[in-house]
């Protein structure tokens, strides 16, 4: 019985932290002003027939706040990456000067920054999401425990406690990140 209760509670635990982890990655890729080599993570480069991620292909760097380099390991990819940038869809616009590629990022605008915000309070509610179906499922397991109804109230206030607390980690993860995006 106690075991069955530890499991409950560790394993609720355990996804919701799961939510927060995925929230802070998903947060990553929304970019906040300066470049950074993880804007361009999620693309996908035709490496000999088989989609690549770009760092596996190339060596992505910063030069400076505005720029990302792009130095592949083999020139014949500077096409592939070209088209793996534009294919993911990030609004960026790359030019190859025949040794890599490069990608100016332009500064924020007003609107973006609304937009770019829109964007982490959708990621947010997300994980909001998933946080109360971990609940749904932990007071669901709790009502088929073989308990007394005291300890199962308890049980369930104690997963509601995580739960508030999960959720105020994800309201505070988002204004960081709102702060982030609208600062100039």
């Amino acid at each position: 019985m106690e075991e069955e209760i530890e499991l409950i509670i560790d394993s609720t635990r355990e996804a919701m932290d799961n939510a927060i982890k995925h929230l802070e990655k998903q947060l990553i890729n929304i970019r906040a002003g300066k470049a950074s080599p993880s804007m361009v993570s999620g693309v996908k480069v035709d490496y000999y027939g088989t989609p690549t991620p770009l760092n596996q292909v190339a060596n992505v760097n910063t030069p400076d706040g505005m720029t990302i380099s792009i130095q592949p390991w083999e020139k014949s990819l500077i096409p592939e990456i070209e088209r793996g940038i534009q294919v993911a869809n990030l609004g960026f616009n790359p030019m190859n000067n025949g040794e890599s590629v490069i990608i100016n990022v332009p500064p924020l605008t007003e609107e973006r920054r609304k937009e770019l915000v829109k964007q982490a309070k959708a990621e947010a509610e997300e994980a909001k999401i998933g946080v109360r179906n971990d609940r749904k499922t932990a007071n669901q397991d709790i009502k088929n425990l073989d308990a007394s109804d005291d300890m199962k109230k308890n049980l369930e206030i104690d997963i509601q406690e995580m739960t508030d607390k999960h959720i105020s980690k994800i309201d505070a993860i988002l204004e960081a990140k709102e702060k982030e995006i609208m600062k100039v």
